[in-house]
C-alpha cells in the first residue's frame, strides 16, 4: 500500500538538509522579547547559537521539516514553496466548490427567474421535480476546472505578492500596514486567477440557467463559442473582476486578521505551542467568518455575472434595470452567505491542511514585530 506522502509530486520536498533549518532559532533569540515577522513561520523550539557563517545565510532559505520525512522540508518562498501553495490552491477550491454545485446551480437560478424560484427550498423542489437529482451537479466539470485553475492562481500568487511587498515596504512597514500587504497581494493575485476562471464560469453559468443548451463542458464549450466567439467567454470579466477581487481582498485580510485575534484572544497559549489539529480548526473557524463577509461584499457582481453569462447581448445597464439596485444586493443573498461562508471555510482549512502535510506551517496567527522583522532584515543583510 502507498504512503500518503507518495500522492504528493516529488519536487514538493527537498531532498537536501543542511544548517539553514537552524536560522529562524537565531533570528527568534537575537530579540527575546519579539515575534518573527513573517506570518507563515512559526517559532523554534529551542535556540541556536549564532556564528559568523550562518549569519550570512538568507532568512528564505529557512528549512521546515517534513512530517513524513523527519529531517528534510521545503525551503520558505522558495519555488517547491509557491509550488505546494500553487497545489494547495487547486485542491481547497476545485473540491470544494465541486461540492457545493447543487447550491450554486439554485442561487444561479434564483438571480436569473427570482418568479419561477421563489426561495431556496422551492428551488431545489422544482430542480428535483423537472431535472432528477443527477441535474442537481449540472455544470459541475466547468466548475472543477474553472475553480481549480482560478485557486491555483488565488494562494499561489498570493504568497508571492504577499513577500514581494512585504520585501518592497521593509521590515517597519510591513508591521505597521500588514492589512494594506494582505489587500494589495490578494487583489494582485486575483486579478491573475479572474483570467483563468472567466471562460469556464461563462459556460458554467449557461449550462446551469438554460436547460437543454449543453450536458455540460465538453459540448458547452463548443457551443458557447459558436454562439457567442472566444470573445464572449470573456463578457464578464469586468463583472467578475468586480465581484471576485473584493471578495478575495476581503477574504485574505479578514482571515489573517480574524485568525491573528483568535490566537490572541480566544486561545492561551502561542500559535507554536497549539497542536495541528486545533490550529487547523482556527484555520476553517477563521475562514467560516470571513466567508460571511466575503458574501455581502461582493454579492451585486455576482447577481450582474450570472445576469449577463444568461443574457446573450445583455449590458451590465441591461442588467441593473432589470434586477434593479435593491435586487442586486438582496437577491439570493441568504443562499449564498450559507454557501461562501462554508465555502471558504473548507477551503482554509483544506489549504492549511495540505500546508500541513508537506510540512509548512498554518497560514497566520502570528502578528509583524518591528523588532524581529529588523532582526531577520539584519540577518539577510
Amino acid at each position: 500500500m502507498e504512503s500518503p506522502k507518495s500522492l504528493i509530486p516529488s519536487f514538493l520536498y527537498s531532498s537536501s538538509s543542511s544548517p539553514r533549518s537552524f536560522l529562524l532559532d537565531q533570528v527568534l533569540n537575537s530579540n527575546s522579547n519579539a515575534a518573527f515577522a513573517s506570518s507563515n513561520l512559526e517559532k523554534s523550539p529551542s535556540p541556536a547559537p549564532r556564528s559568523s557563517s550562518s549569519a550570512m545565510l538568507s532568512r528564505k532559505n529557512f528549512l521546515i521539516a517534513s512530517p513524513t520525512e523527519p529531517g528534510k522540508g521545503i525551503e520558505m518562498y522558495s519555488p517547491a514553496f509557491y509550488a505546494a501553495c500553487t497545489f494547495g490552491g487547486i485542491l481547497s477550491c476545485g473540491l470544494t466548490h465541486m461540492t457545493v454545485t447543487p447550491l450554486d446551480l439554485v442561487k444561479c437560478n434564483m438571480q436569473i427567474d427570482p418568479a419561477k424560484y421563489k426561495s431556496i427550498s422551492s428551488g431545489f423542489g422544482i430542480l428535483l421535480k423537472e431535472q432528477g437529482v443527477k441535474g442537481f451537479f449540472r455544470g459541475w466539470v466547468p466548475t472543477l476546472l474553472g475553480y481549480s485553475a482560478q485557486g491555483a492562481c488565488k494562494f499561489g500568487f498570493y504568497e508571492y505578492f504577499k513577500k514581494t511587498y512585504s520585501d518592497l515596504a521593509g521590515p517597519e512597514y510591513t508591521a505597521k500596514y500588514k492589512t494594506l500587504i494582505y489587500l494589495a497581494g490578494s487583489a494582485s493575485a486575483e486579478i491573475i486567477a479572474d483570467v483563468a476562471l472567466c471562460p469556464f464560469e461563462a459556460v458554467k453559468v449557461r449550462v446551469q440557467t438554460q436547460p437543454g443548451f449543453a450536458r455540460g463542458m465538453s459540448d458547452g464549450f463548443p457551443k458557447f463559442i459558436k454562439s457567442e466567439g472566444f470573445g464572449g467567454l470573456y463578457k464578464g470579466l469586468g463583472p467578475l473582476w468586480g465581484r471576485q477581487i473584493p471578495y478575495t481582498m476581503m477574504k485574505f485580510a479578514s482571515f489573517e486578521t480574524i485568525v491573528e485575534m483568535i490566537y490572541k484572544y480566544a486561545i492561551p497559549n502561542p500559535k507554536s505551542e497549539c497542536s495541528k489539529g486545533l490550529q487547523l480548526g482556527v484555520s476553517f473557524a477563521g475562514g467560516y467568518v470571513a466567508g460571511v463577509f466575503c458574501a455581502i461584499v461582493s454579492h451585486p457582481a455576482d447577481n450582474l455575472v450570472s445576469f449577463l453569462n444568461n443574457a446573450k447581448g445583455a449590458t451590465v445597464g441591461d442588467a441593473v434595470k432589470k434586477i434593479g439596485m435593491v435586487g442586486l444586493f438582496t437577491r439570493g443573498l441568504p443562499l449564498r452567505i450559507v454557501m461562501i461562508g462554508t465555502l471558504t471555510g473548507a477551503q482554509w482549512g483544506l489549504y492549511d491542511a495540505f500546508k500541513v502535510f508537506v510540512g509548512l506551517p498554518t497560514t497566520g496567527g502570528v502578528a509583524p514585530a518591528p523588532a524581529a522583522i529588523a532582526a531577520a532584515a539584519e540577518v539577510k543583510a
